[in-house]
């Protein structure tokens, strides 16, 4: 079975995710939701030959050695793909994610004016977070193409693949991928320095040895952004510090609290009509924030969040009522997704809005990486957010 017949389709029906599994017909996900292709089932040998067409001659004997790899897949005229390819029990499993060919504007993906202000910055780290599947580097994209387009600044990125291919407007951008034009995160890092970034954009902060290469950065006068797996600001902080031991962790506190700029926190819900819709929570590091951060107040984060409406700070239940009072998402998606249903209903009732449809009684929501919610490995289609990593 030609894998480009199906790519085109997958591209055609607007789908996030394709799967390939021996034994069945392919697989698609739209709009966070799994669809079996009306397609014929994949032989072992078929799974093994889609393997073989699209994986890179010089990746082959990563495959073999490892039995896993990760890739970008470009299909002319259809896109790019970022690219799993493993083993399970045996036969080789294929995922596929595609990725937006033309990065979306800040505005095409409703993403809050803050986001503008905070690209704009000449130095510091910005970090954008959420689970796995929340659109993170769709929103990264958007910043670093925002920059492009209005600055004179020579942009670096290291990726783990690069997903989006940026052009040069305003800006030279240097894009640079783990395992082709250098061996490591840490190797790329240690050198990045050195060749006259003003801004650096991290695929992921995923160590103790990236996270202190990008606060080393910041604090030299670089603009850091960069991901990491955490579901709100206050999550975030203590993760920063948790990489690194006991005794270093004061000093990192106060690196952290005078280069952070700002936090954003996202996450995917479904959006009446179709598609999906990012809910955001904004932190920007006023100096209150700082003071926070610096004396290890981290839970007067989300006072100092839902106050910060000035500033353009918002609390993801704040951004949820709005979209919830805009008719973009249904009143259960909202609750759903609130960090504690019970208080956030509650909340719904006071302001009126909830037109006696909850009762305050339901069990609250899972707090942390929340691995059950329909939208942890859901792709942002009709706005934008193709590519959701």
């Amino acid at each position: 079975m030609d894998i480009e017949i199906i790519l085109k389709k997958m591209a055609e029906m607007n789908a996030s995710d394709l799967h390939i599994k021996a034994g069945r017909p392919p697989c698609i996900r739209k709009d966070g939701t799994l669809t079996v292709l009306d397609l014929p089932g994949f032989t072992s040998k078929d799974t093994e030959d889609i393997a073989l067409q699209i994986i890179p001659d010089r990746l082959l004997d990563n495959f073999k050695s490892f039995k896993e790899l990760d890739f970008a897949f470009g299909l002319s005229g259809v896109g790019r793909f970022r690219t799993n390819i493993f083993r399970e029990r045996g036969f080789v499993g294929i995922a596929m994610r595609r990725v937006a060919s033309k990065v979306p504007s800040m505005t095409e993906l409703g993403l809050p004016g803050a986001l503008k202000g905070l690209s704009e910055e000449k130095r510091g780290l910005v970090l954008v977070t959420g689970t796995a599947g929340s659109g993170k580097s769709t929103t990264l994209a958007a910043m670093i193409d925002h920059i492009n387009h209005t600055r004179n600044s020579h942009i670096i990125t290291i990726e783990d693949p690069i997903e989006v291919i940026h052009n040069d407007d305003k800006s030279i951008i240097n894009q640079r991928e783990i395992g082709i034009d250098s061996d490591s995160y840490a190797e790329a890092l240690r050198n990045v320095v050195r060749q006259d970034p003003d801004v650096i954009l991290i695929g992921e902060m995923r160590d103790i040895v990236t996270v202190q290469a990008a606060l080393s950065a910041a604090e030299m006068g670089t603009l850091v952004l960069s991901t990491i797996h955490t579901i709100d600001a206050a999550e975030t902080i203590n993760r920063i510090i948790d990489f690194f031991p006991p005794h270093q962790q004061e000093q990192i506190r106060l690196m952290l609290s005078s280069t952070i700029k700002g936090i954003v926190s996202q996450r995917l819900i479904p959006k009446i009509g179709g598609g999906l819709v990012p809910a955001i929570e904004v932190l920007v590091a006023t100096g209150t924030v700082k003071e926070l951060i610096s004396e290890n107040n981290i839970s007067g984060l989300k006072e100092a969040i839902e106050d910060g409406d000035y500033y353009g700070m918002q609390s993801f239940e704040q951004h949820l009522i709005e979209l919830f009072q805009e008719e973009q998402v249904s009143l259960e998606d909202a609750v759903s997704m609130a960090h504690n249903a019970h208080d956030f209903k509650l909340k719904l009732r006071q302001m009126g809005l909830d037109d006696g449809r909850v009762d305050g009684d339901e069990p609250e929501s899972l707090e942390g990486d929340n691995d059950q919610s329909p939208l942890a490995s859901s792709a942002q289609v009709s706005s934008g957010y193709l590519n959701n990593e």
